[in-house]
Protein backbone atom coordinates (compact mmCIF):
# COMPACT_ATOMS: atom_id res chain seq x y z
CA UNK A 1 0.00 0.00 0.00
CA UNK A 2 1.50 3.39 -1.01
CA UNK A 3 0.42 6.89 0.40
CA UNK A 4 1.15 10.21 -1.30
CA UNK A 5 0.76 13.60 0.37
CA UNK A 6 0.51 16.75 -1.61
CA UNK A 7 0.66 19.79 0.56
CA UNK A 8 0.28 22.91 -1.38
CA UNK A 9 1.98 25.92 -0.28
CA UNK A 10 -0.30 28.54 1.68
CA UNK A 11 0.28 31.40 -0.29
CA UNK A 12 0.03 34.85 1.57
CA UNK A 13 -1.69 38.46 -0.41
CA UNK A 14 -1.75 41.81 0.48
CA UNK A 15 -5.16 42.42 1.97
CA UNK A 16 -7.45 44.48 0.01
CA UNK A 17 -8.73 47.95 1.26
CA UNK A 18 -11.42 49.41 -0.75
CA UNK A 19 -12.88 53.52 0.49
CA UNK A 20 -16.52 54.12 -0.27
CA UNK A 21 -17.47 56.39 -2.88
CA UNK A 22 -17.54 59.33 0.08
CA UNK A 23 -14.66 59.18 0.77
CA UNK A 24 -15.35 58.09 4.42
CA UNK A 25 -14.15 55.43 5.92
CA UNK A 26 -16.65 52.85 5.03
CA UNK A 27 -13.74 50.54 4.23
CA UNK A 28 -14.08 47.09 3.38
CA UNK A 29 -11.32 45.47 3.65
CA UNK A 30 -10.91 41.43 2.56
CA UNK A 31 -8.46 38.99 2.11
CA UNK A 32 -8.41 36.24 -0.69
CA UNK A 33 -6.82 33.01 0.26
CA UNK A 34 -6.84 29.78 -0.54
CA UNK A 35 -6.88 27.16 1.68
CA UNK A 36 -3.95 24.25 1.96
CA UNK A 37 -5.09 20.86 0.47
CA UNK A 38 -4.44 17.32 1.55
CA UNK A 39 -4.30 14.37 -0.75
CA UNK A 40 -3.50 10.60 -0.37
CA UNK A 41 -3.01 8.30 -3.21
CA UNK A 42 -3.46 4.68 -2.21
CA UNK A 43 -2.45 1.72 -4.39
CA UNK A 44 -3.55 -1.57 -3.80
CA UNK A 45 -1.03 -3.15 -6.27
CA UNK A 46 -0.42 -6.56 -6.46
CA UNK A 47 3.14 -5.69 -8.17
CA UNK A 48 6.24 -7.32 -6.25
CA UNK A 49 9.27 -5.07 -5.54
CA UNK A 50 12.02 -5.03 -8.14
CA UNK A 51 14.01 -7.80 -7.86
CA UNK A 52 18.20 -7.93 -8.54
CA UNK A 53 19.47 -9.52 -11.04
CA UNK A 54 21.86 -12.25 -9.54
CA UNK A 55 25.59 -11.63 -9.17
CA UNK A 56 28.64 -13.87 -9.89
CA UNK A 57 31.65 -13.19 -8.06
CA UNK A 58 35.12 -14.14 -10.08
CA UNK A 59 38.18 -14.42 -9.03
CA UNK A 60 41.03 -14.76 -11.68
CA UNK A 61 44.37 -16.58 -11.09
CA UNK A 62 47.83 -15.10 -12.50
CA UNK A 63 49.43 -16.93 -15.03
CA UNK A 64 52.52 -17.57 -12.76
CA UNK A 65 53.18 -17.62 -9.13
CA UNK A 66 54.99 -14.78 -7.33
CA UNK A 67 57.97 -14.89 -5.31
CA UNK A 68 55.93 -16.09 -2.37
CA UNK A 69 54.32 -19.18 -4.42
CA UNK A 70 50.95 -18.24 -4.93
CA UNK A 71 49.37 -17.24 -7.86
CA UNK A 72 48.26 -13.63 -7.90
CA UNK A 73 44.31 -12.66 -7.62
CA UNK A 74 42.55 -10.09 -9.54
CA UNK A 75 38.80 -10.18 -8.27
CA UNK A 76 35.44 -8.60 -10.21
CA UNK A 77 31.97 -9.53 -10.30
CA UNK A 78 28.81 -9.22 -13.27
CA UNK A 79 24.98 -9.74 -13.53
CA UNK A 80 24.31 -12.86 -14.01
CA UNK A 81 23.69 -14.31 -17.73
CA UNK A 82 24.65 -10.68 -19.19
CA UNK A 83 28.22 -10.67 -20.05
CA UNK A 84 30.92 -13.08 -22.09
CA UNK A 85 34.15 -13.41 -19.34
CA UNK A 86 36.29 -11.81 -22.07
CA UNK A 87 34.43 -8.47 -21.70
CA UNK A 88 34.32 -8.50 -17.76
CA UNK A 89 37.60 -9.15 -18.16
CA UNK A 90 38.10 -6.08 -20.38
CA UNK A 91 35.87 -4.05 -18.25
CA UNK A 92 37.70 -4.99 -15.55
CA UNK A 93 41.28 -4.23 -16.76
CA UNK A 94 42.30 -8.19 -16.39
CA UNK A 95 45.20 -9.60 -18.70
CA UNK A 96 43.54 -12.20 -20.71
CA UNK A 97 45.61 -12.45 -23.97
CA UNK A 98 49.73 -13.89 -23.86
CA UNK A 99 52.35 -11.48 -26.05
CA UNK A 100 51.32 -13.93 -29.41
CA UNK A 101 47.45 -13.40 -28.40
CA UNK A 102 47.81 -9.67 -27.52
CA UNK A 103 48.82 -9.11 -31.46
CA UNK A 104 47.16 -11.84 -33.10
CA UNK A 105 43.53 -12.06 -31.42
CA UNK A 106 40.37 -12.09 -33.54
CA UNK A 107 38.87 -9.40 -30.96
CA UNK A 108 36.35 -11.70 -29.63
CA UNK A 109 35.01 -13.35 -32.32
CA UNK A 110 35.95 -17.05 -31.41
CA UNK A 111 38.11 -17.54 -34.36
CA UNK A 112 41.36 -17.26 -33.75
CA UNK A 113 41.75 -19.95 -29.86
CA UNK A 114 43.87 -17.47 -28.24
CA UNK A 115 41.54 -16.36 -25.19
CA UNK A 116 42.04 -19.42 -23.52
CA UNK A 117 41.13 -20.33 -19.64
CA UNK A 118 41.06 -22.64 -17.18
CA UNK A 119 37.86 -22.99 -14.85
CA UNK A 120 39.34 -24.08 -12.04
CA UNK A 121 36.20 -23.28 -9.88
CA UNK A 122 31.98 -22.81 -11.14
CA UNK A 123 32.10 -24.35 -14.11
CA UNK A 124 28.34 -25.20 -13.61
CA UNK A 125 27.98 -21.44 -13.48
CA UNK A 126 28.87 -20.88 -16.78
CA UNK A 127 27.00 -21.95 -20.06
CA UNK A 128 27.81 -25.37 -22.18
CA UNK A 129 30.82 -24.80 -24.58
CA UNK A 130 29.53 -23.41 -27.69
CA UNK A 131 30.49 -25.40 -31.33
CA UNK A 132 33.70 -22.47 -31.46
CA UNK A 133 34.87 -24.41 -28.27
CA UNK A 134 34.57 -27.65 -29.21
CA UNK A 135 36.29 -27.00 -32.63
CA UNK A 136 39.45 -25.48 -30.79
CA UNK A 137 39.60 -26.90 -27.57
CA UNK A 138 38.81 -30.73 -29.05
CA UNK A 139 42.28 -31.79 -27.87
CA UNK A 140 42.28 -29.86 -23.97
CA UNK A 141 41.09 -30.11 -20.93
CA UNK A 142 37.52 -29.93 -20.39
CA UNK A 143 38.01 -27.62 -17.83
CA UNK A 144 39.37 -25.08 -20.82
CA UNK A 145 37.20 -22.46 -22.09
CA UNK A 146 37.42 -19.59 -24.71
CA UNK A 147 37.08 -16.44 -22.78
CA UNK A 148 35.25 -14.91 -26.13
CA UNK A 149 32.41 -17.72 -26.04
CA UNK A 150 31.94 -18.40 -22.26
CA UNK A 151 28.94 -16.27 -20.54
CA UNK A 152 28.91 -15.97 -17.16
CA UNK A 153 25.89 -17.11 -15.16
CA UNK A 154 22.44 -17.38 -16.84
CA UNK A 155 20.26 -14.97 -15.10
CA UNK A 156 19.11 -16.71 -12.19
CA UNK A 157 22.52 -18.52 -10.42
CA UNK A 158 24.82 -16.63 -8.45
CA UNK A 159 27.62 -17.73 -6.81
CA UNK A 160 31.67 -18.03 -7.38
CA UNK A 161 33.65 -18.56 -10.40
CA UNK A 162 37.89 -18.85 -10.07
CA UNK A 163 39.46 -18.70 -13.62
CA UNK A 164 42.99 -19.69 -14.09
CA UNK A 165 44.37 -17.33 -16.95
CA UNK A 166 46.83 -18.49 -19.52
CA UNK A 167 46.57 -22.05 -18.09
CA UNK A 168 48.85 -23.41 -21.31
CA UNK A 169 51.46 -20.93 -18.91
CA UNK A 170 51.36 -23.19 -15.68
CA UNK A 171 53.57 -26.25 -17.51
Amino acid sequence: MAFAVNLAPLPLRSPEITIGSSGFSNSLISFNRKRPTLSFAVSNSTEEPPTTTPEIELEFLGPKPGDDGKYPVDRAAAASGEKLLRTIMADNKIELYGTYGKVMNCGGGGSCGTCIVEVVEGKELLNERTNTELKYLKKKPESWRLACQTIVGNKENSGKVRIQRLPQWKK
